[in-house]
């Protein structure tokens, strides 16, 4: 619409005025859900934005339940797009007055008619939230009309002066990436792959693109040489050529497939999705991992996924196997800490508007508020009692002008220091980060720090008293330092670097359509990296520091803060309270919110760890020398067979050597060798009694490291010294190859063993190479790359623990009974309700089943029940029924059962009945069909679940197709008559009316997990459910997002994917615990159809 109708409604009073963390998350939702549903009822059609996959399932969830209809649909990029087009399509056909959706719904001009937008919590920008509420109000000349909810105090001035904005149309500065080099390379490459280009045309063509317009001629040749395969560090040797580039000639052209190399990689989104989780052996099902934690996952690593702790055993293209490790500690899959934070343009504006409001009286700030910041009156009175109770509690109220540092002590008598700023994530975070740093170097306080939108919250947990304010105070032209410094080592700074590699083809995808595993990206991003960190020229590095500085943090508004600080043109209040001001707790309840109540992943799972090498496991490999009798030989040579693959072509031995460094006849192609010793990619040189095969750009590396000389022709660039360089020939073979003993390597290259020695014993003070007696069958000590360690050893943990100690069946078999409340269901109800749409013989419902659930049953109860109309059963087969209270059928579905033979009588019955219920006498009169062939024609179509009646005696009758005859020789008035079930008796109808065409998944998963507490692949099959597991599976993962059910290995042997009710996770637990032997008198006979069995 051309006009916006802006509000910001409040939350209770008592959310908004209550200051305690605990307090406001526990009260927070309960008052969002009836305000939001009351705004949905007053609308045709609403779409409320929330800011996780997670939250928009739950809130879904609970509007539909608050509701008691469904009035709402969940709508984010893990549905599949079939579904997403289902749900906009029911909003679009006004069959559903609401979608909960997160940013899936933001963009597209096909959403047809919107009365209203629903943002829950500030949407974090000014565009982000004009773009979401212009979802509403598309018919010429219509309004957009938007509510924006905030979740507790602080968010609802963020809303508020987001609101005005928007009514403003000031909207954030865009700002285009310069220079992105790792988007550099994946031009090049492509600009390369179908002909040769000079190096000048190619700088004059990419500098005509404005984010490259300023690129200097120094920038572009460093990527070419990492291109092109050479780069000031033999430690790089494992990056593939994409070009050659010919210096002498200034030109550039592609290596053989560089072709397909850009066109299967092209493109800037990351590379990411979902790996299916498998149990080793049978191969079941066990779930889903996003392939960031698959991306830091190794063989033998134990994670939780649902309520269980599995080891993975593999990790293959597409799929991850693992095997159970019940008690073992796992890592939770990680938060990603890289969230997108408010902008400083925002942060200011929202700084000035709390410096103004304070400003004024209570009554002018209320009056401002309900005429320029869109709020109404209770929510402006909360937003200015809240201003007012920080400014009693610190004496002046954070805002563009004004920084406070707060200090308290915490509830457990820790120091904590909160420096409370509007400037929003993107200056916080390197804030911190520089914080820690400065904290940790000069004073030696390690400090644990968190941050928000809101400001940053130090944490001194032994400190006597906290810091001076001197020591928190930095230069501004420190910080970038500081930041880079701290940076280079964070797991930000990993995972942009792998992100960015991949883009730049380093890490390039092998086939169409196919990433490359995860954890092949892993490791080689890991190797590279280690090298890289310390070469702040290698391209990739440099667009990482970049992306990271420009696009992540904000440093020019950090600095400038910084600046402000130090001129005095920004206060620096510094105050101590006995507990948390208003902002300190709504900065601490931020956090809360975002990792403890919207994401359930702990938060301490926030990838701190930097991607490098593993210093714990290293000594912890130091310390145990005698590894001979756990490593498995097995494992050590799938990993070194997976470290020297065999070249296909002579590009790939060329790959190889720069990788090994010099090989010697026997391991390489000559052929291949040939090739490149003809392009002159390649040298020979003399070792004693052997030639050696090395890389033309290792020409001074084997001079230095071997006394060797260089054939004539080699370019000088190739000829520079080398430091350490036999150190560096030594690191190569390691990391190409598993525990070898110093006299292996000394015989190779025809080296004196103590020279050997000496050089391979530096490397092991330097930590990059461990000794120790490590391969199966040796007899002296052994060197290894430590990587390679790693992963010989944890392929072995992998072989060796097998562990698995999930419940048993017999367990199981204990467990069932008491799930079913065998002899302790109160009333028939409660026993019948979890029985719903099961088929069982028509025998062993009273005979068996209800007599063992409800002691005190008696068959009348059962009659008043289908006398009501409360109950009805369903044939399901020749002699089976099943059971539905009425108003649950339709969601259920009918039983599985044949068709009936289209016999003239079933013909009759059936059309008779389609007029209405009748009784015996009635349903004659009306086909006019022989007795004996009605009844058999009526009990066809019972069993084929087309006909039901209103009693449970016709089930009773032991002469079930025996048609009654007339009583001879009675007198007409006769006081007594038979009383003995008729097959006949009670009122027959037509059961389809009970059930649409379509039954609710939904509601068969949530029945299945209430009658079996664990439902498992094979009770699913049992049950002969069209379509099997599959037909509930994707219903129960859902109701494992919204919280209902967990997702694990329970029992042995049935599967990795079962799904269960919390309650009866415990109990089975509780029952495997209790490893007694049943005694005589609590033996229970169940019959073996009953699902309790």
């Amino acid at each position: 619409g051309s006009t916006a109708d802006l509000s910001v409604p409040p939350l209770a009073d008592g959310v908004m005025m209550g200051v305690g963390v605990e307090q406001s998350s526990r009260s927070i939702w309960p008052s969002i859900y009836p305000a939001i549903l009351e705004l949905v009822r007053q609308h045709r059609s609403t779409i409320v934005f929330v800011n996780n996959r997670r939250l928009a399932e739950r809130l879904a969830l609970r509007l539909n339940e608050l509701a008691e209809e469904e009035i709402a649909r969940a709508h984010h990029g893990s549905l599949a797009r079939e579904q997403r087009i289902v749900v906009e399509e029911l909003l679009k056909a006004g069959q559903i007055p609401c979608l909960v959706a997160t940013s899936s719904l933001e963009l597209g001009i096909d959403m047809g008619a919107v009365d209203l937008v629903i943002q829950v919590e500030s949407p974090k920008s000014v565009a982000r939230g004009l773009q979401r509420v212009g979802r509403a109000g598309h018919d010429l000349h219509s309004v957009s009309r938007g509510r924006i909810f905030p979740k507790f105090r602080a968010d609802l001035l963020e809303c508020a002066v987001v609101a005005r904005a928007m009514r403003e149309g000031a909207i954030e500065e865009t700002r285009i990436p310069r220079n992105t080099l790792d988007v550099l390379s994946q031009q090049i490459v492509a600009i390369c792959a179908d002909e040769e280009v000079s190096v000048d045309e190619l700088h004059s063509l990419v500098r005509r693109a404005y984010p490259f317009s300023d690129l200097s001629r120094a920038q572009l040749e460093n990527v070419l040489d990492m291109l092109a395969g050479r780069y000031p560090s033999d430690e790089f040797a494992e990056l593939r050529p994409r070009i050659v580039w010919d210096r002498t000639a200034g030109i550039v052209r592609g290596r053989t497939g560089a072709r397909r190399l850009a066109v299967t990689n092209a493109g800037t989104i990351p590379d990411r999705g979902l790996f299916g989780v498998y149990l080793v052996g049978d191969g079941g099902r066990v779930g889903e991992l996003d392939e960031e934690m698959v991306y830091e996952a190794r063989e033998g690593q134990t994670f939780l996924l649902g309520a269980s702790t599995w080891r993975i055993e593999d990790i293959t293209r597409d799929r991850v196997l693992v095997s159970p490790a019940p008690g073992v500690p796992g890592v939770a899959p990680f938060w990603k800490g890289e969230g997108v934070g408010r902008p400083a343009e925002l942060g200011e504006k929202i700084g000035r508007a709390s410096r103004e409001l304070v400003a004024l009286s209570d009554d002018k700030a209320e009056t401002v508020l309900r005429g320029e910041y869109h709020l109404d009156t209770r929510a402006a009175r909360n937003l200015v009692t809240y201003l007012r109770e920080q400014e009693g509690a610190t004496g002046v109220v954070p805002s563009d002008r004004s920084i406070v540092v707060e200090r308290f002590r915490d509830e457990i008598g820790d120091w904590r220091v909160c420096l409370l700023t509007p400037f929003g994530g993107r200056v916080h975070a390197p804030w911190a980060m520089a914080l820690a740093a400065r904290l940790r170097d000069s004073l030696g306080i390690d400090a644990q720090s968190i941050w928000s939108d809101d400001g940053i919250a130090l944490h001194f947990p032994d400190a006597d008293v906290p810091p001076p304010l001197s020591d928190l105070l930095l230069d501004p032209g420190d910080v970038e330092e500081l930041v880079i410094a701290e940076l280079g080592q964070s797991a930000l700074f990993g995972s942009r670097f792998r992100e960015n590699a991949s883009r730049a083809l380093l890490i390039p995808r092998r086939r169409p359509g196919q990433r490359t595993p995860l954890w092949q990206q892993r490791l080689k991003a890991q190797s590279l990296l280690q090298v890289a960190r310390r070469y702040p020229q290698f391209p990739i590095v440099l667009e990482t520091y970049r992306e990271c500085l420009q696009d992540v943090f904000d440093l020019p508004a950090l600095r400038k803060i910084l600046k402000g600080i130090q001129t005095r043109e920004l206060d620096l209040v510094e105050v101590e309270t006995v507990s948390a001001s208003p902002f300190a707790s709504s900065l601490l309840f931020d956090y809360v919110a975002t990792y403890m109540y919207e994401d359930d992943t702990p938060p301490e799972e926030r990838r701190a760890q930097a991607l490098s090498l593993d210093r714990g496991l290293l000594r912890e490999l130091m310390g145990v020398e005698e590894l001979r009798e756990l490593l498995d030989l097995g494992a050590i040579e799938q990993v070194e067979s997976s470290l020297r693959l065999t070249p296909r072509n002579a590009d790939e031995l060329h790959d190889l050597l720069r990788r090994a460094g010099p090989l010697v006849e026997g391991e390489y192609d000559r052929g291949f060798a040939e090739t490149l010793l003809r392009e002159r990619r390649a040298i020979r040189f003399r070792l004693d009694d052997v030639e050696p095969l090395a890389a033309v750009e290792d020409a001074g590396l084997v001079r230095d490291a071997f006394g060797a000389v260089p054939p004539g022709g080699v370019p000088n660039v190739f000829l520079e010294p080398v430091s350490d360089a036999l150190a560096g020939v030594l690191r190569r073979y390691a990391r190409t190859h598993g525990p070898f003993t110093t006299g292996e390597v000394a015989d190779r290259f025809g080296l004196e063993s103590a020279v050997v020695e000496t050089e391979l014993e530096g490397l092991e003070r330097d930590e990059k190479l461990v000794r120790g007696e490590l391969r199966p069958g040796g007899s002296e000590r052994e060197w290894c790359d430590p990587d390679v360690l790693r992963r010989i050893r944890r392929a072995t943990l992998a072989v060796l623990r097998r562990e698995v100690e999930p419940a048993d069946q017999a367990a199981l078999g204990r467990f069932l009974p008491a799930w079913h409340g065998i002899g302790r269901r109160q009333t028939l109800r409660e026993a019948l309700v979890p029985l719903q749409g099961l088929a069982l013989p028509v025998s062993l419902w009273e005979s068996d089943v209800l007599p063992r659930r409800v002691p005190a049953y008696r068959p009348a109860d059962l009659d008043a029940l289908c006398a009501s109309g409360d109950l009805v059963w369903i044939g399901a087969g020749l002699d089976r029924v099943a059971v539905y209270f009425r108003d649950d059928a339709g969601l259920l579905g009918r039983p599985a059962a044949e068709a009936p033979p289209e016999g003239v009588a079933h013909v009759a019955v059936r059309t008779a009945l389609g007029q209405g219920a009748l009784f015996w006498a009635d349903l004659l009169s009306k086909t006019e069909l022989d007795p004996a062939e009605a009844l058999a024609a009526l009990w066809d179509l019972v069993w084929a679940g087309e006909v039901t009646n209103d009693s449970w005696a016709p089930l009773r009758a032991s002469r079930r197709y025996d048609a009654p005859r007339p009583e001879r020789n009675r007198r007409r008035f006769m006081r007594s008559r038979a009383s003995a079930p008729s097959p006949t008796q009670g009122r027959w109808s037509r059961a389809g009316s009970l059930f649409p065409e379509s039954l609710d998944r939904r509601a068969l998963a949530e029945l299945l997990l209430e009658r079996h507490g664990i439902v498992t692949r094979d009770c699913v099959r049992g049950e002969g459910i069209k379509g099997g597991y599959g037909a509930v599976y994707a219903e129960l993962r859902a109701l494992e997002t919204l919280g209902v059910c967990r997702r694990g290995y329970f029992v042995e042997g049935l599967g990795g994917a079962q799904f269960a009710l919390p309650g009866a996770v415990e109990r089975l637990r509780e029952l495997r615990a209790e490893a007694r032997v049943f005694a005589e008198r609590d033996v229970l006979v169940l019959a073996a159809a009953d699902p309790a069995q």
